[in-house]
């Protein structure tokens, strides 16, 4: 796997990464699609080392990950445009981290549980007064195409993560 060529935005602060990783949102999951690659938004929490995902356990998504399982997944957060006086030195300051790996589906419903929980207080905090059950999601079926929810782990085999820090001075104002 090669590494950052631009070493001057290497990120190595595991606690930051690690901080990142627990705090954003939104990831994209990249994967070796039919006649083009396919990549996709998705929810995540990180937990323990891993990553988690899911999905409805059915669509492209789901087909792909059943028959080819290494994947490339992106957290990212832009954080503006860095100005300069030379038009060519403008930049943007930011935050990424990339995972890659293979996934390989949960299929432990306590474990799962577990996880859509975690994903739950991550995404809706204090909402839901019950936690989560392992029969719940042994027994859940949706009701768009009856399928069960999938559950996605992606302990990754490499990682890596730049940053652009700036002045918050030095960040374009509109």
């Amino acid at each position: 796997m090669s590494q950052i060529r631009y070493v001057q935005r290497d990120c190595s602060d595991k606690q930051k990464i690690e901080k990142f990783l627990l705090e954003s949102r939104i990831g994209v999951i990249g994967m070796n699609g039919d006649e083009f690659p396919y990549a996709v938004p998705v929810n995540f929490v990180w937990n323990d080392g891993s990553l988690f995902f899911h999905g409805m356990g059915s669509g492209k998504k789901e087909t792909i990950l059943s028959s080819e399982p290494s994947v490339c997944f992106t957290v990212y957060e832009e954080y503006g445009t860095v100005t300069d006086p030379m038009p060519c030195h403008a930049d943007t300051a930011y935050m990424s981290v990339m995972l890659f790996g293979k996934v390989e589906k949960v299929v432990d419903f306590d474990e799962a549980a577990s996880i859509l929980q975690n994903l739950m207080e991550k995404y809706t905090p204090g909402y839901y007064k019950h936690p989560l059950t392992a029969t719940l999601i042994e027994k859940y079926k949706s009701s768009f195409d009856g399928n069960a929810v999938s559950i996605y782990r992606l302990t990754p085999k490499n990682m890596t993560a730049k940053e652009n820090k700036t002045d918050e001075n030095k960040l374009f104002k509109k």
